[in-house]
């Protein structure tokens, strides 16, 4: 019989193959749509390490999404990185960045956690705005088209072509959830699950509890950083609305919609949110007043999302 990882992994391969076809069958809107998708899923899966499987609410996330897009930009645009080492230093910054603030916010707990880190990402925000003179402020920068193409393998690749964009983001979202895997599937996930149900029985058991969320939290902030780098460097703009608030709630709520701690329900929740805003915003512009709705019944009806409901009720070894 198969064990309940390996179901898992199956399904992960599955949807990977097919994420990979549809860019063959579907309209031109839809690929680009799909890479955004993609690209939010990734800021979504680095998300729920954190809150899905270690219990820990953040409300600063998008600083880090943040750091990986300026830090990452700016390489290119003033120093002229070719875009593979401009996408290597947005994610080291965002590695340095998350290490420095998970040793500040982690002597907190709870609601007091949550106030540091969106007090963080509020700093960072305002930083944007303030250096305009280097950040863009509110415009922000756009890459110029010579830094748009890369050399990789003896092959161009051009950033304006969509292919090049839904694959690169394909092959990142690829790598960020077999990664994900590996770690929620192994004895370190074993040991954020234990902190997420029960933190002082685990330390009670000899673990050190410090270290394991602080390790869950430098990896989150990175795979958020590699989001935000990835989305800066194929779109080519950094403005200053990936670091404000919206931008931290947004995978939260792709999080709890998907499911938080299951591994594809951070996808879920990112695809689903994503075609409905778009399809409602072209019909209303009161489409956030849906969107409110649909949440309401889905807290009501769905309060553990909808991969969390599927695990609960049909297959268990959906997590």
């Amino acid at each position: 019989m198969m064990s309940p990882s390996k179901k898992l992994l199956l399904l992960c391969l599955a949807v990977l193959a097919v994420l990979f076809l549809l860019q063959f069958v579907m309209p031109s809107y839809f690929v680009l749509t799909l890479t955004r998708i993609m690209i939010f899923a990734i800021f979504a899966m680095g998300y729920n390490l954190l809150m899905g499987y270690t219990g820990l609410l953040s409300l600063g996330h998008a600083m880090f999404f943040a750091v990986g897009l300026y830090a990452s930009g700016l390489a290119s645009y003033y120093w002229g990185l070719p875009l593979f080492w401009s996408f290597l230093f947005g994610i080291a910054a965002s590695a340095a960045a998350s290490t420095l603030i998970a040793f500040l916010a982690l002597k907190t707990q709870t609601v007091a956690f949550m106030i540091v880190t969106l007090m963080f990402s509020q700093v960072a925000y305002l930083s944007i705005l303030q250096f305009s003179h280097v950040t863009g402020g509110d415009q922000g920068l756009t890459l110029p088209p010579e830094s748009r193409s890369f050399g990789f393998l003896g092959m161009t690749l051009d950033m304006t072509s969509e292919a090049t964009r839904y694959n690169i983001a394909f092959v990142v979202f690829a790598a960020v959830l077999l990664l994900t895997y590996a770690v929620t599937k192994g004895p370190f996930g074993r040991l954020l699950i234990a902190v997420r149900e029960n933190e002082s029985r685990t330390e009670m058991l000899g673990f050190n509890t410090y270290v394991i969320k602080l390790v869950a939290f430098v990896l989150s902030g990175t795979i958020s950083g590699v989001a935000g780098a990835l989305n800066g460097l194929i779109f080519g703009y950094i403005g200053s609305s990936s670091a404000d608030f919206g931008n931290s709630i947004e995978p939260l709520l792709f999080t709890l919609v998907g499911g938080a701690g299951t591994l594809l329900g951070p996808l879920v929740g990112t695809a689903l949110m994503t075609l409905l805003i778009d399809r409602l915003s072209g019909f209303t512009t009161a489409y956030l007043i849906v969107i409110g709705i649909i949440l309401i019944v889905m807290t009501l009806w769905l309060p553990k999302g909808i991969l969390g409901t599927v695990r609960d009720r049909w297959a268990k070894w959906l997590n």
